[in-house]
């Protein structure tokens, strides 16, 4: 990790990568549950301001709790995902995930209240903050900041590709320079980073998804989310995918391990992996339909990592240049 602050270690002793879980409960001593909350915000490419119509992946109900609803304040939303938690597990700390759309994108003002409103619920330690990385400004980050002193602050970045070509494609309305900038504006200010990265986005090849792991590793980011590309309905991609299907490479799940396994190789050892797969509701998903549940995903990962005798970080020192092939 590159800031000081972090004192905590992170046991690496069964899994040959650095897990989330692992670093959560050496952090708090304990299991923490994200909270997710829907505060209403829209996204620049939604708007108007830099586009209309937003990602063309995007829709936010495929991954949008049922508790997660904008027209219920914060306290409730935080009540509701609290007690649907507790009924499965004895949890006594949340982090208040500001999930849906860009989560900075408002008026300072607002932000900052929504943002204490939610730290002053009881049990929260922490914000877990969802945005796009042309929707930050460094007095934003500087609040951040000082509640980093306090509490456990992650930004989260969608990257979603290191290839401009593609994050024009796909109708992000900004550019990987952009993304490089705010790390560079967030770094260092005690707030933890988070990246999110989309594996399979059309018209990109296997090697151009290992360079994603190269050049994420030059970004000072503590955590990283990946999935594979999902095709969800009532999006501009379900369209454009039933009109042209061929333009659409998307894996089979051993496909998929294969890049996984290769991905994790090359990428920088202290990164923590927060996920590697994700999987729409059943109703929504139009494809790749695996049929496989988290845990059965992540069991089959771990026995190809093994197999492959593969561990984080193991090329990473071993890059010269930017070729893969």
């Amino acid at each position: 990790m590159q800031k000081e602050k972090k004192k905590s270690t992170i046991s690496n002793s069964v899994k040959a990568y650095s897990d989330y879980g692992n670093f959560i409960r050496n952090k708090f001593g304990e299991r923490v549950q994200k909270i997710s909350i829907n505060v209403g915000f829209t996204c620049p490419n939604r708007d108007g301001s830099k586009g209309r119509g937003g990602c063309t992946y995007c829709n936010n109900q495929s991954f949008k709790p049922d508790y997660c609803e904008p027209q219920n304040d914060i306290g409730e939303q935080l009540k509701k995902g609290i007690d649907f938690f507790s009924q499965k597990r004895n949890i006594n700390k949340f982090l208040a995930y500001f999930q849906s759309y860009t989560n900075t994108y408002a008026e300072l003002d607002l932000i900052k209240d929504l943002y204490l409103k939610a730290l002053s619920y009881p049990g929260v330690v922490g914000l877990v903050i969802g945005t796009r990385p042309d929707c930050i400004s460094e007095e934003l980050i500087e609040f951040l900041s000082e509640l980093s002193k306090k509490y456990f602050i992650c930004l989260e970045l969608g990257v979603e590709s290191t290839l401009d070509r593609s994050l024009e494609a796909v109708n992000r309305c900004h550019t990987f320079a952009e993304t490089q900038e705010a790390y560079k504006m967030a770094s260092n200010k005690g707030i933890y980073l988070g990246a999110h990265l989309i594996l399979g986005l059309p018209g990109e090849s296997r090697d151009e998804m290992l360079q994603h792991a190269v050049e994420l590793s030059k970004l000072p980011i503590d955590f990283l989310k990946l999935h594979q590309l999902q095709i969800v309905k009532h999006t501009v991609m379900a369209s454009q995918y039933r009109r042209n299907p061929e333009k659409f490479n998307l894996f089979e799940i051993e496909d998929y391990l294969d890049l996984l396994t290769h991905f994790i190789g090359l990428l920088r050892p202290d990164v923590v992996l927060e996920r590697f797969i994700s999987e729409s509701p059943s109703d929504l998903l139009i494809a790749p339909k695996w049929g496989l549940k988290n845990f059965e995903m992540m069991h089959l990962i771990e026995k190809k990592i093994a197999k492959e005798n593969m561990w984080q970080g193991k090329f990473y020192k071993e890059l010269k240049s930017d070729s893969l092939s």
